[in-house]
Order: C-alpha cells, then structure tokens, then sequence
C-alpha cells in the first residue's frame, strides 16, 4: 500500500511501533542511551527487516501542545536518519523535559549524537566535505 517513489523517505505506518508488547520488549530485552533532549532505547532485528520507531512522551512534558510537538520533532528526526542506520532495528525514543525548549536541529542532534554513540548511525563515505579536504593531485 506504500506509494512512495523507492527513494523517498517516508515513515508508513508499518515503520511505527503501536502495539504495547513491542514497546514492552524495546525496554525489556534493548538496550538505553539517555543523551539531550531524549532517551534511546533499541532492539537489533533480523537483517531484511525494516527499522521501525516508537515515540512516548510522558504527562512530565507538558501540556499536550508540548507533547505532540516533542512526537513530531522525533518522528521527524528519525524519518530523516532512518537510510543511515546500521542494522535492522526498533528505536524507541522517550522524550525528556527538556525536548520543550529545542527547535529540529537540537533534536536532530540529539539524536544522531545518540546514534553514533551506540554505533547504530552508518556514516556515507562518499560525502561532499570528504571530497572537498582531499587535496588535488595535480
């Protein structure tokens, strides 16, 4: 039913985690990283499976305006990085109070920050910037 070009990065609903249970074995069987404005849970999937990501914000937030900007800023920051992961996995992310204050790009940096450390973020190796600092062979 996903009618996105192949290219596109989009987060189906079939990329999300809804059901209690997979939430339950995120914290019970994954592991934890709390960096910034959020909390990275995880659990590796068999390769071939898509990555998929949960979100929960507690009542600690802040009033519901608060929380459902918190939601959006992490589903966003996901959607974003979701091609650099490297394996298969279910992110569940906890937002922290202090996501209130953060625009995207503290998030996003939270996020990835978060994902290298845990060596789950896949750097490309044909980047712009590397190719700029090589110096010329002429």
């Amino acid at each position: 039913m996903d009618a996105s070009p192949p290219g596109a990065l989009g987060l189906p609903r079939s990329r999300r985690i809804k059901q209690g249970r997979d939430f339950a074995r995120a914290k019970a069987q994954g592991q934890r990283l709390a960096q910034g404005c959020l909390i990275l849970n995880w659990v590796t999937l068999p390769p071939g499976t898509p990555s998929r990501l949960g979100v929960i914000t507690g009542r600690r937030i802040g009033p519901a305006v608060i929380r459902t900007r918190a939601r959006r800023l992490l589903r966003e920051a996901f959607r974003l990085h979701q091609t650099q992961l490297s394996r298969a996995v279910d992110v569940v992310l906890v937002a922290r109070p202090s996501i209130a204050g953060k625009g995207f790009g503290g998030v996003a940096e939270d996020f990835v920050t978060a994902l290298k450390k845990v060596r789950l973020y896949r750097e490309e190796s044909n980047s712009p910037k590397a190719e700029d600092s090589k110096p010329n062979a002429e």
